[in-house]
Protein backbone atom coordinates (compact mmCIF):
# COMPACT_ATOMS: atom_id res chain seq x y z
CA UNK A 1 0.00 0.00 0.00
CA UNK A 2 1.35 3.60 -0.97
CA UNK A 3 1.75 5.87 1.96
CA UNK A 4 1.25 9.44 2.09
CA UNK A 5 4.85 10.17 1.87
CA UNK A 6 5.42 8.75 -1.51
CA UNK A 7 7.23 11.21 -3.60
CA UNK A 8 6.17 12.70 -6.74
CA UNK A 9 8.21 11.81 -9.81
CA UNK A 10 7.26 11.71 -13.26
CA UNK A 11 5.06 8.96 -14.95
CA UNK A 12 7.14 6.72 -17.13
CA UNK A 13 4.00 4.69 -18.19
CA UNK A 14 1.72 6.43 -20.74
CA UNK A 15 -1.83 7.13 -20.21
CA UNK A 16 -4.42 5.21 -22.36
CA UNK A 17 -7.18 7.64 -24.24
CA UNK A 18 -10.64 6.78 -25.41
CA UNK A 19 -12.86 8.31 -27.85
CA UNK A 20 -15.79 10.42 -25.85
CA UNK A 21 -18.83 8.74 -27.78
CA UNK A 22 -19.96 10.30 -31.27
CA UNK A 23 -17.95 13.84 -29.72
CA UNK A 24 -14.99 15.02 -31.36
CA UNK A 25 -13.20 14.77 -28.52
CA UNK A 26 -10.84 11.91 -27.46
CA UNK A 27 -10.13 11.68 -22.73
CA UNK A 28 -8.02 10.02 -20.99
CA UNK A 29 -9.28 6.93 -19.57
CA UNK A 30 -8.65 7.89 -16.35
CA UNK A 31 -10.29 11.80 -15.28
CA UNK A 32 -9.43 13.54 -12.04
CA UNK A 33 -12.86 14.73 -10.03
CA UNK A 34 -12.78 18.07 -8.83
CA UNK A 35 -15.02 18.44 -6.03
CA UNK A 36 -15.91 17.74 -2.61
CA UNK A 37 -13.39 18.46 -0.44
CA UNK A 38 -10.61 18.80 -2.71
CA UNK A 39 -12.31 21.86 -3.77
CA UNK A 40 -13.23 23.24 0.15
CA UNK A 41 -11.33 26.25 1.52
CA UNK A 42 -10.45 24.17 4.68
CA UNK A 43 -8.10 21.76 1.73
CA UNK A 44 -5.08 23.87 1.08
CA UNK A 45 -4.85 25.45 -2.23
CA UNK A 46 -1.19 24.71 -2.88
CA UNK A 47 -2.42 20.68 -2.21
CA UNK A 48 -5.33 21.09 -4.88
CA UNK A 49 -3.44 22.66 -7.50
CA UNK A 50 -0.50 20.27 -7.21
CA UNK A 51 -2.84 17.45 -7.43
CA UNK A 52 -4.38 18.71 -10.81
CA UNK A 53 -0.68 19.54 -11.87
CA UNK A 54 0.62 15.84 -11.13
CA UNK A 55 -2.97 14.29 -13.17
CA UNK A 56 -1.66 16.90 -16.38
CA UNK A 57 1.94 15.49 -16.50
CA UNK A 58 0.60 11.85 -15.98
CA UNK A 59 -1.33 12.29 -19.15
CA UNK A 60 -5.01 12.90 -17.50
CA UNK A 61 -6.76 14.89 -20.09
CA UNK A 62 -10.22 14.86 -18.44
CA UNK A 63 -11.24 17.08 -15.59
CA UNK A 64 -14.87 16.68 -14.24
CA UNK A 65 -16.46 19.80 -11.61
CA UNK A 66 -19.39 21.54 -11.50
CA UNK A 67 -20.48 25.02 -10.23
CA UNK A 68 -22.44 23.49 -6.80
CA UNK A 69 -19.33 21.88 -6.17
CA UNK A 70 -17.62 22.37 -2.95
CA UNK A 71 -19.85 25.05 -2.25
CA UNK A 72 -19.17 26.81 -5.38
CA UNK A 73 -15.16 26.71 -5.21
CA UNK A 74 -14.32 23.90 -6.85
CA UNK A 75 -14.69 25.63 -10.62
CA UNK A 76 -12.59 28.92 -9.80
CA UNK A 77 -9.92 26.56 -7.87
CA UNK A 78 -9.66 24.54 -10.81
CA UNK A 79 -9.27 27.41 -13.31
CA UNK A 80 -6.82 28.34 -11.21
CA UNK A 81 -5.35 25.21 -11.06
CA UNK A 82 -4.98 24.94 -15.23
CA UNK A 83 -3.55 28.60 -15.96
CA UNK A 84 -1.44 28.69 -17.71
CA UNK A 85 -0.79 25.00 -18.36
CA UNK A 86 -1.24 23.47 -22.26
CA UNK A 87 -4.71 23.14 -22.65
CA UNK A 88 -5.03 21.80 -26.50
CA UNK A 89 -5.38 17.95 -25.22
CA UNK A 90 -7.59 18.82 -21.80
CA UNK A 91 -11.69 18.50 -21.79
CA UNK A 92 -13.33 20.38 -18.96
CA UNK A 93 -16.69 18.98 -18.44
CA UNK A 94 -18.90 21.05 -16.10
CA UNK A 95 -22.34 20.61 -14.85
CA UNK A 96 -25.21 22.98 -14.69
CA UNK A 97 -28.54 23.46 -13.54
CA UNK A 98 -27.79 24.01 -9.62
CA UNK A 99 -25.59 26.45 -8.10
CA UNK A 100 -24.95 27.69 -4.24
CA UNK A 101 -26.48 30.54 -3.10
CA UNK A 102 -26.53 31.49 0.41
CA UNK A 103 -25.17 28.56 1.47
CA UNK A 104 -27.98 26.59 0.00
CA UNK A 105 -28.05 24.53 -3.46
CA UNK A 106 -30.80 25.92 -5.82
CA UNK A 107 -31.83 24.42 -8.38
CA UNK A 108 -33.07 25.39 -11.82
CA UNK A 109 -32.83 23.54 -15.28
CA UNK A 110 -34.70 26.41 -17.34
CA UNK A 111 -32.46 26.77 -20.47
CA UNK A 112 -32.19 30.60 -19.51
CA UNK A 113 -30.41 29.25 -16.06
CA UNK A 114 -28.26 27.07 -17.79
CA UNK A 115 -27.07 29.34 -20.70
CA UNK A 116 -26.11 31.59 -17.17
CA UNK A 117 -24.46 29.18 -15.70
CA UNK A 118 -22.15 27.89 -18.61
CA UNK A 119 -21.17 31.76 -19.16
CA UNK A 120 -19.89 32.16 -15.68
CA UNK A 121 -18.01 28.87 -15.51
CA UNK A 122 -16.32 29.56 -18.49
CA UNK A 123 -15.32 32.99 -16.37
CA UNK A 124 -14.38 30.62 -13.21
CA UNK A 125 -12.72 28.16 -15.40
CA UNK A 126 -10.91 30.95 -17.59
CA UNK A 127 -11.74 28.75 -20.75
CA UNK A 128 -13.33 30.28 -24.23
CA UNK A 129 -15.62 27.37 -24.61
CA UNK A 130 -16.55 24.82 -22.46
CA UNK A 131 -15.34 21.09 -23.77
CA UNK A 132 -18.62 19.50 -22.31
CA UNK A 133 -21.58 20.75 -20.27
CA UNK A 134 -23.33 18.47 -17.95
CA UNK A 135 -27.02 18.90 -16.55
CA UNK A 136 -26.84 18.01 -12.95
CA UNK A 137 -29.41 15.87 -12.01
CA UNK A 138 -32.45 16.73 -14.18
CA UNK A 139 -35.72 15.37 -13.54
CA UNK A 140 -37.18 12.85 -16.10
CA UNK A 141 -40.03 15.23 -16.77
CA UNK A 142 -37.66 17.97 -17.90
CA UNK A 143 -35.70 15.90 -20.34
CA UNK A 144 -37.95 16.70 -23.40
CA UNK A 145 -36.93 16.94 -26.69
CA UNK A 146 -37.81 20.63 -27.01
CA UNK A 147 -35.89 21.47 -23.91
CA UNK A 148 -32.64 19.85 -24.99
CA UNK A 149 -33.26 21.53 -28.75
CA UNK A 150 -33.13 25.12 -26.91
CA UNK A 151 -29.79 24.02 -25.93
CA UNK A 152 -28.49 23.13 -28.84
CA UNK A 153 -27.98 27.57 -29.45
CA UNK A 154 -25.46 26.82 -26.75
CA UNK A 155 -23.48 24.96 -29.68
CA UNK A 156 -24.19 26.98 -32.49
CA UNK A 157 -22.70 30.08 -30.27
CA UNK A 158 -19.58 28.29 -29.24
CA UNK A 159 -20.09 28.87 -25.58
CA UNK A 160 -19.83 24.32 -25.56
CA UNK A 161 -18.97 21.91 -27.31
CA UNK A 162 -20.60 18.77 -26.52
CA UNK A 163 -23.97 18.53 -24.18
CA UNK A 164 -24.50 15.76 -21.27
CA UNK A 165 -25.70 14.93 -18.20
CA UNK A 166 -25.30 13.59 -14.91
CA UNK A 167 -27.53 11.56 -13.21
CA UNK A 168 -27.90 8.08 -11.22
CA UNK A 169 -31.20 7.43 -12.04
CA UNK A 170 -31.33 4.89 -14.85
CA UNK A 171 -34.78 5.89 -16.30
CA UNK A 172 -32.59 9.62 -16.74
CA UNK A 173 -30.41 7.50 -18.85
CA UNK A 174 -32.73 6.10 -20.61
CA UNK A 175 -34.60 9.08 -21.84
CA UNK A 176 -31.22 10.44 -22.47
CA UNK A 177 -29.79 7.46 -24.88
CA UNK A 178 -32.81 8.35 -27.17
CA UNK A 179 -32.35 12.36 -27.14
CA UNK A 180 -29.89 13.49 -30.49
CA UNK A 181 -28.29 16.27 -28.48
CA UNK A 182 -27.59 14.09 -25.57
CA UNK A 183 -23.59 13.75 -26.56
CA UNK A 184 -22.42 12.21 -23.04
CA UNK A 185 -23.75 10.44 -20.13
CA UNK A 186 -22.28 9.94 -16.17
CA UNK A 187 -23.42 6.99 -14.54
CA UNK A 188 -22.87 5.69 -11.46
CA UNK A 189 -21.05 2.56 -12.62
CA UNK A 190 -18.32 0.53 -10.57
CA UNK A 191 -17.89 -2.79 -8.91
CA UNK A 192 -21.16 -2.32 -6.68
CA UNK A 193 -23.20 -1.43 -9.83
CA UNK A 194 -22.81 -4.11 -11.90
CA UNK A 195 -26.39 -3.77 -13.10
CA UNK A 196 -25.52 -0.26 -14.84
CA UNK A 197 -23.65 -2.46 -17.20
CA UNK A 198 -26.62 -3.11 -19.85
CA UNK A 199 -27.43 0.55 -19.51
CA UNK A 200 -24.13 1.43 -20.35
CA UNK A 201 -24.06 -0.60 -23.72
CA UNK A 202 -27.16 0.72 -24.56
CA UNK A 203 -25.86 4.52 -24.47
CA UNK A 204 -22.74 3.69 -26.07
CA UNK A 205 -24.50 1.95 -28.68
CA UNK A 206 -26.66 5.56 -29.42
CA UNK A 207 -23.13 7.28 -29.81
CA UNK A 208 -22.80 8.21 -26.12
CA UNK A 209 -19.70 8.78 -23.85
CA UNK A 210 -19.91 7.07 -21.19
CA UNK A 211 -18.64 8.70 -18.06
CA UNK A 212 -18.13 6.58 -14.88
CA UNK A 213 -18.95 8.46 -12.10
CA UNK A 214 -18.26 6.55 -8.37
CA UNK A 215 -15.46 4.54 -10.43
CA UNK A 216 -13.66 3.60 -7.30
CA UNK A 217 -16.93 2.53 -5.12
CA UNK A 218 -16.54 5.28 -3.04
CA UNK A 219 -13.43 3.24 -1.13
CA UNK A 220 -16.27 1.15 -0.22
CA UNK A 221 -14.37 -2.30 -0.99
CA UNK A 222 -11.12 -1.52 0.92
CA UNK A 223 -13.59 0.19 4.00
CA UNK A 224 -12.69 3.33 3.54
CA UNK A 225 -15.74 4.88 5.46
CA UNK A 226 -14.63 3.45 8.56
CA UNK A 227 -10.81 4.44 8.59
CA UNK A 228 -10.25 8.18 9.51
CA UNK A 229 -6.51 8.93 9.74
CA UNK A 230 -7.00 13.12 9.25
CA UNK A 231 -9.60 15.66 10.55
CA UNK A 232 -10.32 16.15 6.55
CA UNK A 233 -11.28 11.95 6.56
CA UNK A 234 -14.17 13.08 9.01
CA UNK A 235 -16.27 14.90 6.34
CA UNK A 236 -16.08 11.94 3.85
CA UNK A 237 -17.32 8.97 7.11
CA UNK A 238 -20.25 11.34 7.72
CA UNK A 239 -21.33 11.66 3.70
CA UNK A 240 -20.66 8.07 3.68
CA UNK A 241 -22.78 6.64 7.00
CA UNK A 242 -25.49 9.63 5.75
CA UNK A 243 -25.79 8.71 1.87
CA UNK A 244 -23.99 4.76 1.34
CA UNK A 245 -24.70 3.01 3.88
CA UNK A 246 -25.74 -0.22 1.74
CA UNK A 247 -22.68 0.19 -0.24
CA UNK A 248 -20.51 0.02 2.88
CA UNK A 249 -22.07 -3.61 3.04
CA UNK A 250 -21.72 -4.53 -0.58
CA UNK A 251 -18.03 -3.64 -0.21
CA UNK A 252 -17.39 -5.86 2.15
CA UNK A 253 -18.06 -8.71 0.01
CA UNK A 254 -15.44 -7.22 -2.27
CA UNK A 255 -12.83 -6.59 0.06
CA UNK A 256 -10.59 -9.62 -1.50
CA UNK A 257 -9.99 -7.04 -4.03
CA UNK A 258 -7.48 -5.41 -1.69
CA UNK A 259 -5.29 -8.52 -1.14
CA UNK A 260 -4.59 -9.15 -5.14
CA UNK A 261 -0.87 -9.86 -5.29
CA UNK A 262 -0.73 -7.87 -8.42
CA UNK A 263 -2.29 -4.86 -7.69
CA UNK A 264 -4.09 -2.90 -4.80
CA UNK A 265 -7.84 -2.62 -4.36
CA UNK A 266 -8.54 0.62 -5.83
CA UNK A 267 -6.33 0.00 -8.93
CA UNK A 268 -8.51 -3.09 -9.28
CA UNK A 269 -11.62 -1.38 -8.95
CA UNK A 270 -10.55 0.78 -11.88
CA UNK A 271 -9.62 -2.05 -14.18
CA UNK A 272 -13.13 -3.75 -13.14
CA UNK A 273 -14.58 -0.23 -14.94
CA UNK A 274 -12.45 -0.14 -17.99
CA UNK A 275 -12.38 -3.82 -18.75
CA UNK A 276 -16.16 -2.16 -20.04
CA UNK A 277 -15.08 -0.98 -23.34
CA UNK A 278 -18.16 0.92 -23.36
CA UNK A 279 -16.84 3.20 -20.63
CA UNK A 280 -15.26 6.69 -22.37
CA UNK A 281 -13.82 7.31 -18.93
CA UNK A 282 -13.98 6.38 -15.04
CA UNK A 283 -13.90 9.49 -13.26
CA UNK A 284 -11.63 9.57 -9.66
CA UNK A 285 -11.24 12.23 -6.57
CA UNK A 286 -8.83 12.26 -4.15
CA UNK A 287 -6.87 14.79 -1.94
CA UNK A 288 -3.80 12.44 -1.20
CA UNK A 289 -1.25 12.46 -3.75
CA UNK A 290 0.01 8.95 -3.05
CA UNK A 291 -3.70 8.05 -3.84
CA UNK A 292 -3.97 9.73 -7.14
CA UNK A 293 -0.67 8.62 -8.71
CA UNK A 294 -1.90 4.85 -7.49
CA UNK A 295 -5.33 5.41 -9.22
CA UNK A 296 -3.81 7.26 -12.22
CA UNK A 297 -1.12 3.57 -12.39
CA UNK A 298 -4.49 1.86 -13.32
CA UNK A 299 -4.88 2.79 -16.86
CA UNK A 300 -3.99 -0.03 -18.70
CA UNK A 301 -4.15 -2.89 -16.16
CA UNK A 302 -5.94 -5.94 -16.46
CA UNK A 303 -7.99 -7.90 -13.60
CA UNK A 304 -6.13 -11.34 -12.98
CA UNK A 305 -7.42 -14.70 -14.21
CA UNK A 306 -10.04 -15.53 -12.30
CA UNK A 307 -10.68 -12.41 -10.27
CA UNK A 308 -13.95 -11.38 -12.93
CA UNK A 309 -15.62 -14.36 -11.56
CA UNK A 310 -15.05 -13.88 -8.26
CA UNK A 311 -15.88 -10.64 -8.29
CA UNK A 312 -19.43 -11.98 -10.12
CA UNK A 313 -19.68 -14.44 -7.25
CA UNK A 314 -19.55 -11.68 -4.63
CA UNK A 315 -21.83 -9.48 -6.59
CA UNK A 316 -24.64 -11.84 -6.65
CA UNK A 317 -24.78 -12.82 -2.39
Amino acid sequence: MLSDSFSVTPSTAAMLTRPLGATDLTVSEIGFGCASWWGMRAFAESEALALVHAALDRGVTFFDTGAVYSRGEAEPRLGRALKGRDMSRVVVATKAGTRFVDGRIVRDMSPAAIEASAIDSLRRLGLETLPLLQLHGPGLEELTVDFVGELQGLKARGIVRALGLNSFDPAVIERAIGLAGIDVVMVDYNVLRPERAPLVARAAAAGKGVLAGMALAMGHTGLQALKIRRPRDIWYVLRALKNHRADIAKGARLAFLNRLPEMTGPQAALAYVLADANVSCAVVGTTRMPHLIENLAASGLVLPPGVADRIARAQAE
